[in-house]
């Protein structure tokens, strides 16, 4: 499966600390004013600033939404009449079995072909059906094939995903990332007896989706011995992301003694 590369490296916040907090009600000067990316990292900037720096990595999957099944019915008769009278009964009690099968009649797209062959006439009808529930999907073709003859062709189900799942996974896996790395920040600080304050940099440095399997090339040379989970197991996207954050650390706060 070809997905499109992320961005290797993408800053999404930097909040520079204050040496002193009474400068925030100041003009901040030009050596202060820098580009959201760039941090002094010498003492002499930030006098007595404390931070931990962790990295967190995450790692999702989603499996295909959707599954489309093909339906073909052809007839080919020397009377034109009689290739369509036999087409177009089969692909009414199709389209008739689909609604009593609950399945909405904008996930069903019918076409129609006709033409001469030789001496006779050749009628061919197709009906895709766009199915978001894999149980139902069995089920009706599971019924179709025991109730139509062989001139009825149904197709083995295509998996995939609906648009924007592969940037929705790659969102989800850089805040598992981020969770990931405050609960380590979290840890650490409590480890030493710190209280962890502010994220003052956070920044993705490694973001990357694949589709499928390991070992899916092996798969693909048979692709009709496939069952249906592993079509599915072939068709399932995964994105992992790696970040890096820098958090402020403040003492422990002392609680105050109430007289």
């Amino acid at each position: 499966m070809s997905l499109q590369p992320a961005p290797a490296s993408r800053v999404f916040m930097e909040l520079v600390p204050w040496a002193d907090r009474d400068r925030e009600n100041h003009q901040i000067s030009a050596v202060e004013a820098q580009p959201v990316g760039f941090r002094p990292h010498n003492a002499q900037a930030h006098p007595g600033a404390r931070e931990v720096h962790v990295s967190g990595a995450a790692e999702v999957s989603a499996s295909p939404d959707q599954a489309l099944v093909t339906v073909r019915v052809s007839s080919t008769k020397e009377v034109s009449a009689e290739a369509k009278k036999s087409v177009c009964r089969r692909l009414d009690y199709i389209t008739q079995s689909l609604q009593q099968q609950g399945v909405q009649t904008e996930n069903v797209t019918v076409t129609k072909d006709f033409r001469r062959v030789d001496n006779a006439y050749h009628m061919e009808a197709e009906v895709c059906i766009t199915f978001t529930e894999f149980g139902k999907m069995q089920n009706i073709c599971n019924f179709l094939v025991e109730k139509l003859d062989s001139s009825v062709v149904i197709s083995p189900p295509e998996f995939y995903h609906t648009p924007g799942s592969v940037e929705s996974l790659r969102r989800q896996a850089c805040l598992a990332a981020v969770e990931n790395a405050w609960r380590k920040a979290q840890e650490v600080c409590a480890l030493v007896g710190q209280t962890l304050g502010r994220p003052l940099l956070i920044k993705e440095e490694e973001t990357k989706d694949w589709g499928g399997q390991a070992d899916d090339h092996q798969l693909s040379s048979l692709p009709g011995s496939l069952t249906v989970q592993q079509k599915i197991k072939s068709a399932t996207i995964h994105a992992a992301s790696k970040v890096f954050i820098t958090y402020e650390v403040k003492g422990k706060e002392r609680k105050k003694k109430h007289l």
